[in-house]
């Protein structure tokens, strides 16, 4: 089997489109210019297809390094037959790899060695060959040495020897592995003693609990699996035992004698309990907890893509304000480019009440630095600062905003925070950050680890390093489907952009302040050590919107230049004259621009980037206001409809922000009448809803919520 039909043996793509692929993978081209600009090649095969050939080419590339590995290990014992060459060579499934190498590899002493340097093996040939055997106690007289000195003990090293072997049957561990994935139990119970405590509260569900392992979703294994490392439960994975022996049983056992197989059946269990158990009882779950870690990474990327391309205000002059109780409501005035014009603190909650002060403070700056937006962050006194900015009379309609301000704090104790604002403290940081995710959250929010942006869930339980690499897949490809304003891009939004990378990131920012701003797409390659590779990965999606050329400013590729200045000149007019021109555009054939780099679907793009260059491809920014009577849940009655904000995403419902300190459930079952599997078909992050609540849970801050009438 090849990369190609190992890839396509798992997906449904042509052969001809996986290999044009994987070549230009290996080229060291990106998945989002494969996706964009490289569509005839693939055979227009989108980023999430990409992204999966890359992923599984990545899993054929370490099936076949492992297997060279193993097959230079059994080749230095002088162990490798043709026959077994050919068998690991056609073995594509690393779980059966390492059955096959299990025998070869290097063991510490163990039971079954010290039996055999006590000279037993012969004696375990002699059982396993399952021969008459006219006394057992004889035979195993025979083998007394200075340390075998009964017969028994005799029987037991040899006993210990059968397990082993036993252990490496490639059959009894497939049947045995089936068997283990098909009825394997969790089990998890509270450790003794702990069950009064607060915080094992949370997990009381799981003190003593059981269900079929294959079938226990992402969360639920992944609570359990918390509520184990905080050490309120403990976890066990069990089989039927004597259905397990039985299974073992059919596969080594061939005789009717009573006396062998006696001591077949006690090497048996041995095998079973010390050696098999333990080993498929732990890969059975660590293939569950990879499911689930797998799934709760989906749930977690989805979310994550919906928050980076939410809705921006665009180029506003902002007043942010970070709020507050005793250490009051920070204030920063922003321009049309998110740069820092002024900070103050006002102090109009308790303990201080300074309400008029700050209500004359507020207006000053709105007039003084022309502010159009305010954005409030929705942490504590959030709703207390958005119904003292509602009831101020501005001299001019303002819009007013209350933005998630999760890992607001994370970015402004960070390393990049202290570069952008050297002088100024973390509070003021924080404040700015709220102001700029309202006019572009994607800008924002690549500044900081998505694991503290808070839309997933059990995002640290999960493998760290599976998740960081689906994270980064979902921020590269919002960054470089909305695109990135060259001369504005902060170190950390270039960082992302196809082809660029963080140090090329710094070396553009750094050109940048030296050189002033860029002119053209063609000076970038006047920035330290950025070559003609990085140039054709990252031009496409850089804009330039002063830049004398129209098109480096929409996603039309530098390659493809010629051919737009073609279709001008055709036409008779200049490029900027086709630019929104859909009467002029309507008139190119493109057709007849086809050539052996330049296929129909290039063409096509082309000519929906000069109907409409540059185009966003996220929505406008919409207003919303929360129930001004709600304050906190105690104002809450069973059936009343309540705005809300979808503010979190999981398998089994999602959690919407009503504008009190707890959020609402809604639970998948009363997301709408029709049974679905996917929640996201039917609800997307920061969607405004209408919502009933229909339970009320004061004691233990839960809220049920409906979007079903």
């Amino acid at each position: 089997m090849n990369i190609t039909s190992f890839i396509q043996k798992q997906i449904n793509i042509s052969s001809r489109s996986i290999e044009a692929t994987v070549k230009l993978l290996d080229e060291d081209h990106t998945i989002p210019f494969i996706a964009r600009y490289r569509k005839e090649i693939t055979g227009n095969l989108d980023e999430v297809q990409i992204f999966t050939i890359a992923k599984l080419k990545a899993g054929f590339e370490e099936i076949q390094k492992r297997k060279e590995f193993i097959i230079k290990s059994i080749e230095e014992q002088d162990a490798l037959t043709e026959d077994f060459r050919d068998r690991i060579e056609s073995c594509f499934d690393l779980t059966i790899l390492e059955d096959y190498y299990l025998p070869y590899k290097k063991k510490r002493k163990t039971k079954a060695s010290v039996a055999i340097e006590n000279g037993l093996e012969p004696l375990a040939k002699i059982l396993c060959a399952q021969k008459t055997i006219p006394n057992i106690t004889t035979l195993g007289a025979k083998y007394l040495s200075e340390n075998i000195t009964t017969p028994e003990e005799a029987l037991q090293g040899a006993r210990y020897i059968i397990a082993e072997w036993i252990n490496e049957n490639n059959s009894v561990r497939s049947g045995l592995r089936r068997f283990f994935q098909q009825t394997a139990i969790i089990e998890s119970k509270i450790i003794k003693g702990k069950e009064e405590e607060n915080e094992a509260q949370k997990f009381s569900n799981y003190f003593n609990f059981s269900e079929n392992l294959k079938r226990s979703p992402s969360h639920r294994l992944l609570a359990i699996l918390r509520g184990e490392k905080e050490g309120f439960l403990r976890i066990k994975v069990k089989v039927e035992v004597d259905e397990a022996l039985s299974i073992i049983s059919r596969y080594i056992i061939k005789t009717n004698e009573k006396v062998i197989k006696d001591q077949l059946s006690l090497a048996i269990k041995d095998s079973f309990s010390r050696l098999l158990e333990p080993a498929l009882s732990n890969e059975v779950f660590q293939i569950a907890k990879e499911a689930a870690d797998k799934t709760a990474i989906q749930v977690f990327s989805s979310n994550l893509k919906q928050l980076l391309l939410q809705s921006p205000l665009g180029e506003k002059r902002i007043l942010a304000i970070d709020p507050g109780y005793k250490s009051g409501c920070k204030l920063v005035c922003l321009d049309e480019n998110g740069n820092l014009l002024h900070n103050d603190t006002v102090y109009p909650h308790p303990p201080q009440k300074e309400g008029k002060e700050a209500v004359k403070k507020i207006k000053s700056l709105v007039n003084a630095y022309k502010v159009e937006a305010i954005s409030i962050g929705n942490g504590t006194a959030s709703r207390e600062t958005e119904r003292l900015i509602q009831s101020i009379a501005f001299d001019r309609a303002l819009k007013v905003f209350v933005v998630n301000e999760a890992g607001a704090s994370v970015y402004s104790a960070s390393k990049l925070a202290r570069e952008e604002f050297p002088s100024y403290d973390v509070t003021v940081r924080g404040a700015v950050s709220i102001g700029r995710r309202l006019s572009d959250p994607l800008a924002e929010l690549v500044k900081i680890d998505p694991k503290a942006i808070g839309v997933g869930q059990y995002q640290h339980d999960v493998d760290q390093t599976l998740l960081k690499k689906e994270l980064d897949a979902v921020v590269i490809s919002c960054v470089n489907s909305v695109g990135v304003n060259l001369n504005t891009a902060s170190k950390s939004l270039l960082s992302y952009v196809s082809g660029i990378g963080e140090k090329m990131a710094e070396n553009i920012v750094k050109y940048r302040l030296e050189n002033g701003a860029f002119n053209s797409r063609q000076e970038l390659k006047k920035v330290p050590r950025l070559g003609e590779k990085v140039f054709q990965q990252a031009s496409g999606f850089l804009r330039i919107p002063t830049s004398l050329n129209p098109l480096d400013n929409s996603a039309v590729h530098p390659e493809c230049y010629p051919v737009v200045r073609q279709m001008a000149d055709d036409l008779g007019v200049e490029i900027h004259d086709l630019l929104r021109n859909k009467e002029q555009i309507q008139k190119i054939n493109i057709k007849s621009y086809i050539t052996d780099d330049i296929g129909m679907l290039t063409l096509e793009d082309i000519l929906a980037e000069l109907e409409k260059p540059g185009l966003d491809p996220r929505k406008q920014v919409k207003m919303f206001a929360f129930d001004p009577s709600l304050k906190t849940i105690d104002d809450l009655k069973i059936g009343m409809t309540v705005p809300g904000i979808i503010n979190n995403i999981t398998n089994f419902g999602c959690f919407v922000d009503i504008g009190i300190k707890e959020n609402g459930l809604i639970h998948i079952s009363k997301v709408c009448k029709e049974f679905i599997t996917d929640i996201n078909t039917v609800v997307q992050l920061h969607q405004h809803v209408e919502v009933k609540v229909i339970d009320i849970d004061v004691e233990r801050k839960r809220i049920q919520l409906s979007l079903i009438d």
